[in-house]
């Protein structure tokens, strides 16, 4: 019996070290798996200069995005790779159907009859760091202004001349 209850905490702690984990950037978001013996080594001295292009919706409206939540995933699984914040340089740009998903909570719940679920992402992005832009030919083909978006993401002339210019500033792209 000893032994059987012994074998029960093993598989427990087993399971428990198997789990997904967020942080130590983005609390609550962007949960990543510990890999162990990997081939291909993190280089945990380099700076790490991505945009990320974010223009898709699920067209759930009560969760959060996958492709805002996969920004918190680079962040934080570098981070606990040993990648030091100050060497993550990232930004992302909205647009095309994952517009909406950037409205202030009184524009969305108008839409969608409920607060928007991204902002606390979001506003976690842009305090770590995150440079968020909006297409602004997204913002008129969709009809949506400035001012009902989330504070502290710039509108921009296009997705595309956001791209561009990252890249020119030796930026990857990240579509995912």
């Amino acid at each position: 019996m000893k032994q059987l209850f012994y074998l029960l905490c093993l598989l427990m702690v087993a399971e428990l070290s198997a789990q997904k984990s967020d942080g130590p950037i983005i609390e609550g978001y962007g949960q990543v798996w510990a890999i162990d013996d990997v081939d291909y080594q993190t280089d945990t001295e380099r700076e790490y200069r991505v945009i990320f292009d974010i223009y898709g919706s699920d067209d759930v409206h009560d969760q959060v995005n996958v492709q805002l939540n996969t920004i918190a995933r680079f962040l934080n699984m570098h981070a606990q790779a040993g990648v030091p914040a100050d060497q993550l340089h990232v930004a992302a740009v909205i647009h095309n159907k994952a517009s909406t998903e950037i409205l202030r909570d009184e524009y969305y719940k108008a839409k969608y009859g409920t607060d928007n679920p991204n902002r606390p992402l979001i506003n976690q992005l842009l305090d770590n760091g995150v440079q968020l832009y909006f297409c602004g030919q997204s913002s008129r083909s969709r009809d949506i202004p400035k001012d009902q978006i989330i504070d502290g993401i710039e509108l921009s002339l296009s997705a595309m001349t956001v791209l561009v210019e990252f890249g020119n500033e030796g930026y990857t792209v990240i579509k995912f």
